[in-house]
């Protein structure tokens, strides 16, 4: 048979003249200013931010002069992840990262505005009259350039009173956006393609009554263009009820279920016509009118009538502008067997708005050729109901999914959404841009929510960025990460000490390599030894503390005078004899310090005594160079003496990395270990850390998981909490009874809260992961998931179990971890696939 279908060529019925001055110029004399729009991202906008965002759309759309078409598009496009391209390069975990996530699907999200002049005759034109059934297209020319100017100041006007709303971005697209150059596909090529893949080619259009279909795309089309179709109240924004709990509120915007929770390649078109208003109203009034003369006739007419005399006394009591509206979802597939599917997805989304899904098959092709970027003058005028602009903009789509941030440092968390990798800096880039002052961090969860698991995670990508990473663990949790670097570098890194009694930690706190004692070593001596000297409930007087200051001050002299060899010993020493001499020739009474007592109090750690290996060591830690390292003190973390005593130790380690090593990033992890250094007389050292570290390019983290902890101690939040700018917590539904203590302790808003509180809730069953929320400076705040690679949950796992495993297979491969894990992970993936 031959094909009678009637055939066109796409030039002879294209409707765009041409692109000038980054406008699109249409054939019929419409002049379209094009826009991105940025939007904030899902899940992380509350009601008030909601509502301020539409208030900045309404005040926009009422700036626009009449006969002016609002179109705003937004692309949601079905793809795959694409690996980094760099794993050479990479390490062996951030390798195993990027192959988990191959060709993972996610929704990609892209919006436009596109803001058309057009004539009062076009506004009205009805889908016969629409340029795909004009046989030739003539060119009309553009007279009234007063007209164009009057528009153009608008656009302006429009551009900056969305952009000073602070929530929404939206910035002019470029000639090169709109139609594309040699190596990049314009918006008007992706259109025609229904493709954002460069190089896609334009295939054949048919748009007929049974079918539209693109390539090989077919199309399936869902209206709202009726006043029957739609919900009886609508919002700025609504409740997810997925993520929302009895204690807090999870919001998106009203059309969210036809966004980014519609999970399927589709364009959602929603398009705003402004009138002239005052002819509208008048039409009104002759309608009603005519409805009121033919009342008695029909009840029909009656109601008709009340509901438009409802209309008019709601424009004119309020002063609102009649426009016209049209929304509408664009969905498709090249399988026709999905096309059923698609058609329930679509209604599915659209009956969660409470609207009435009507499957449009008689204007797919001409609303299809409408929604072409700069043809908004082209939409059939039947398609389209009367409303109020605030109403209508209840149906714009407020959010978009997850953004990599742009700095070159961060770490890899994933979508909560779709599972897709994002490149998220949660140091760097926020200090630059003044969200934080400093980098420092507070990580809480209870205990089995991935508080580990997710440290690891972090730990290993700023080790594997150059940074120099210190660990105070009192569980083991890092030790499969330390025997991986070990084994990686061959021992030159990947340090790991466990406290014993066959070989304690100890040091010498006097010793400096550059003999230099500035501040900061001084101020560290003399906090270790009135730690010694104090007990946690005995502050110490003043005259005491210059006392100290003047003990530690003159035995600095005294070795630098006589170039003898420092340590505690010499301290003890000279205490005990050229400092008590001074004592007397100044009359210090033994009520302002007890010379006596503080010696007999030291005596312990004097040679001889029970400790006196712990402070008289003559083997330095040179650790200087050493970039991972991990000091595991579960095993002495009841000692009262031993724990705080070898915290401080650890700590004059990492200050003497802090103060040596220039232009480095350094951070210190503290677990648990925290507990035994925010006691009374060590809440200054902790305080000095954590306001220090931040001058010399470093960041301190504290991670704890007993709520109380911090609700009960005024150290921790003086601190620590109010020195950490980036807060970091888990699943806290344990804790939901004692949160509101937590959200005060921690300063955290409603919105933060119930963000915290969604954590787990709508985990997807498929992917295995925990979820964690990131906040920043108290402005910026979002869930992500920690989703890994099976090599890398076996590098991090705390499970005792599967650690065993990891080591003992690692033995048996004389000390390979990497090549344990591996072997262990291609097993489970042989299990899974059986």
């Amino acid at each position: 048979m031959r094909s009678t279908a009637k055939t066109t060529t796409l030039e002879s019925r294209f409707p765009l003249l041409a692109v000038e001055n980054n406008c699109i110029l249409s054939k019929d004399a419409d002049i379209t200013a094009c826009f991105e729009v940025h939007l904030p991202e899902l899940y992380t906008v509350a009601s008030p931010e909601y509502q301020a965002i539409h208030s900045a759309w309404h005040k926009a759309v009422k700036t626009l002069p009449d006969f002016t078409v609002v179109h705003k598009q937004d692309w949601y496009i079905r793809e795959n992840y694409d690996p980094s391209l760099d794993m050479e390069q990479q390490g062996f975990l951030s390798r195993s990262f990027q192959r988990h996530f191959n060709e993972h699907p996610f929704l990609n999200h892209s919006c436009y505005l596109f803001l058309t002049k057009t004539t009062k005759e076009r506004m009205r034109i009805q889908s016969n009259f629409s340029s795909l059934c004009k046989g030739v297209l003539i060119p009309k020319e553009i007279r009234d350039k007063e007209t164009i100017q009057r528009f153009m100041e608008a656009v302006a006007q429009f551009e900056r009173i969305i952009n000073d709303c602070g929530l929404v971005k939206i910035s002019r697209m470029s000639e090169e956006d709109i139609i594309g150059s040699e190596d990049r596909q314009g918006l008007l090529e992706q259109y025609l393609t229904l493709s954002r893949e460069t190089g896609t080619p334009l295939q054949d259009i048919a748009l007929g009554s049974e079918e539209v279909r693109v390539g090989n795309k077919r199309l399936c089309l869902h209206t709202l263009s009726d006043t029957d179709d739609l919900p009886s109240s609508v919002s700025a924004d609504t409740r997810y009820e997925k993520l929302s709990t009895d204690r807090s509120d999870c919001r998106l915007s009203f059309a969210a279920p036809v966004g980014l929770l519609l999970d399927c390649s589709h364009i959602y078109n929603q398009y705003l016509f402004v009138d002239s208003s005052e002819e509208n109203l008048q039409k009104f009034e002759k309608s009603a009118r005519n409805m009121h003369s033919l009342a008695r006739y029909s009840r029909a007419n009656q109601i008709n009538k009340e509901w438009i005399e409802r209309y008019l006394n709601e424009a004119h009591s309020f002063g609102l502008s009649s426009i016209r509206a049209h929304f509408n979802v664009m969905a498709w597939s090249e399988e026709p067997s999905e096309l059923k599917q698609l058609k329930n997805d679509c209604g599915s989304a659209l009956a969660l708005m409470e609207c009435k899904p009507r499957h449009n098959t008689t204007d797919t092709a001409t609303l299809y050729w409408a929604g072409m970027p700069g043809n908004a003058g082209d939409f059939p005028s039947e398609e389209s109901f009367y409303t109020f602009i605030g109403p209508a903009l209840c149906f714009f789509t407020q959010e978009t999914n997850y953004h990599d941030s742009p700095s070159p440092f961060g770490i890899k968390m994933a979508d909560r959404l779709t599972g897709k990798p994002i490149h998220l800096d949660i140091s760097d880039l926020p200090m630059k841009r003044g969200i934080i002052t400093n980098r420092n961090k507070f990580i809480l969860g209870p205990s089995g929510s991935g508080k580990s698991f997710f440290t690891n995670h972090m730990v290993r990508q700023y080790y594997e960025q150059g940074s120099h990473v210190l660990l105070v663990d009192t569980g083991n949790s890092y030790q499969g990460l330390c025997e991986l670097i070990k084994g990686k570098t061959k021992g030159e890194d990947g340090v790991y000490f466990t406290y014993t009694e066959e070989n304690p930690i100890a040091f010498n706190p006097f010793y400096t390599d550059d003999g230099i004692f500035d501040i900061e070593k001084r101020e560290s001596v003399k906090t270790l030894i009135l730690t010694l000297w104090k007990r946690d409930d005995e502050p110490p007087t003043r005259s005491e503390e210059v006392a100290l200051s003047n003990a530690v001050s003159g035995y600095i002299e005294k070795i630098k005078h006589d170039d003898a060899y420092p340590s505690f010993n010499g301290f003890y020493e000279y205490v005990r004899g050229d400092y008590r001499s001074v004592l007397n020739e100044k009359q210090v009474r033994e009520k302002d310090f007890d010379i006596a007592n503080f010696l007999n109090v030291l005596e312990p750690y004097y040679k001889g005594g029970e400790y006196d290996y712990l402070l008289n060591s003559d083997k330095q830690l040179d650790l200087l160079t050493k970039r991972f390292i991990v000091f595991e003190i579960d095993a002495i973390k009841e000692h009262k003496i031993l724990f705080p005593i070898v915290t401080i130790i650890i700590m004059e380690v990492f200050i003497n990395k802090m103060r040596r090593l220039k232009g480095i990033r350094k951070l210190i992890l503290i677990e648990e270990a925290w507990k035994a250094i925010a006691k009374e007389g060590m809440a200054n050292y902790i305080k000095y850390l954590f306001k220090t570290v931040r001058k010399f390019y470093g960041e301190a983290i504290v991670v704890t998981q007993e709520v109380d902890d911090i609700i009960q101690s005024p150290i921790v939040k003086e601190s620590i909490i109010n020195n950490s700018d980036c807060k970091i917590l888990l699943d806290q539904r344990k804790y939901m009874n004692k949160f509101d203590d937590i959200q005060a302790m921690l300063g955290l808003t409603d919105k933060e809260k119930s963000q915290v509180l969604s954590i787990n809730m709508n985990n997807d069953t498929s992917r295995l992961y925990k979820e964690v929320w990131i906040g920043l400076g108290g402005t910026h705040s979002a869930v992500y998931a920690t989703e890994v690679s099976l090599e890398e949950y076996y590098a991090y796992t705390t499970e005792e179990t599967e650690k065993m495993e990891v080591m003992q297979l690692a033995s048996e491969l004389g000390g390979d971890v990497e090549l344990a894990i591996k072997q262990i992970a291609i097993r489970r993936r042989e299990q899974e696939n059986q």
